[in-house]
């Protein structure tokens, strides 16, 4: 599991490195976001290589979102596949999160008043 990390205008961008997201790789992907969203409330993550999630993956995301909201913050999710956004849509979860289609979209997001 490669989860690349970068901080961009005081947003930090996750980027998942991996086809899947799911009960073997989301243990890796909280250690990295966990201790970001301690460190700020601005965050983007990147799931454009992410071909499959599973409900564990929504239960981070969703958990995440909860993480970052309590602090007055914001998530973006970056790079849905259409299948990921489709899942999401049906279930609820893209009710939670702004999206967009790539990183330096999603940074727009933030920087527009």
């Amino acid at each position: 599991m490669t989860i690349n990390t970068k901080t961009v205008a005081g947003v930090n961008i996750i980027e998942i490195a991996d086809n899947s997201v799911d009960s073997r790789t989301v243990p890796d992907i909280q250690q990295e976001i966990f201790p970001l969203i301690e460190s700020s409330n601005q965050l983007i993550i990147d799931l454009s290589q992410v071909s499959y999630m599973s409900s564990a993956g929504l239960r981070m995301l969703l958990s995440s979102y909860r993480k970052v909201t309590a602090k007055n913050g914001k998530i973006v999710v970056v790079g849905l596949s259409e299948e990921i956004k489709d899942t999401m849509s049906i279930t609820g979860f893209l009710d939670f999160f702004d999206y967009s289609e790539n990183a330096t979209t999603g940074l727009a997001l933030f920087l527009e008043k």
